[in-house]
């Protein structure tokens, strides 16, 4: 659990109600159904329409991660290689083919793969960045789609206020209903904003960084298993990898 993720969005709210609290009014007020509806709804369904399903759906499965980071230890990796390096060196390649069927990942299990069947240290590293990139590029376009919710909130906020307004304005016969015009006007703004730059935004930002974190790890994996092929000394491999944590 990312408790940071938690702390931070509970903080956010907390201050916000705090404030309009203190400014006299009621946490109440700010709880405008119709408001939520046509930020939530009107934001969900543009984004949608910009993105194609496959990567609206990583979008809104990576959303996990703000609180449940995917798994990522370098020092770990580190060591596993270390000891790969190891074996290598004294039983050769094909002695860790047994450990092929202990990876849960498959971009390890692919590495290590390659390893053993003695392909060359550059195509190695080729065929591995490769598969890098294409990672990459794929968990970013779904990063991004709460980038572009982020953009469209606050403007889906202005439309709702705008439609608010028009609703006071049909109605200025009738005095008991201006109320509610004018209050879903305002509160659709708060939202828009508000979730853009409490929610979206942040989680955009916080994917991007999981993602570049997790490029880090493979690149780092690729590293480590190149000097294997190339016949380093475990010792220089293990610092090499160690460089890509500090």
């Amino acid at each position: 659990m990312d408790k940071t993720s938690l702390i931070g969005i509970t903080l956010g709210i907390a201050a916000i109600l705090s404030g309009q609290v203190l400014e006299g009014g009621h946490i109440s007020s700010l709880v405008q159904p119709t408001a939520f509806l046509i930020v939530v709804g009107g934001t969900l369904g543009a984004v949608m329409l910009q993105s194609p399903l496959p990567v609206f759906r990583d979008g809104m499965r990576m959303a996990k991660w703000v609180f449940v980071p995917p798994s990522s230890n370098h020092t770990d990796l580190i060591a596993q290689t270390t000891d790969w390096s190891h074996i290598a060196r004294k039983e050769g390649l094909l002695a860790l083919e047994e450990r092929i069927e202990t990876l849960p990942d498959p971009f390890v299990r692919k590495g290590l793969q390659l390893l053993i069947d003695g392909v060359e240290p550059q195509h190695l590293r080729d065929v591995l960045e490769v598969e890098i990139d294409a990672w990459s590029a794929q968990m970013r376009l779904g990063a991004k789609i709460w980038e572009a919710a982020g953009g469209y909130a606050p403007t889906i906020g202005i439309l709702g206020a705008v439609m608010g307004l028009i609703h006071v304005m049909e109605n200025l016969s009738d005095p008991s209903r201006l109320g509610s015009g004018i209050a879903v006007a305002f509160a659709a703004t708060i939202y828009g904003v508000a979730f853009a730059n409490l929610i979206f935004l942040p989680i955009s930002k916080k994917l991007l960084a999981h993602v570049a974190s997790g490029v880090s790890q493979r690149e780092m994996l690729v590293d480590g298993l190149v000097g294997i092929a190339s016949g380093d000394n475990p010792r220089i491999i293990e610092s090499r990898m160690q460089g890509y944590v500090s």
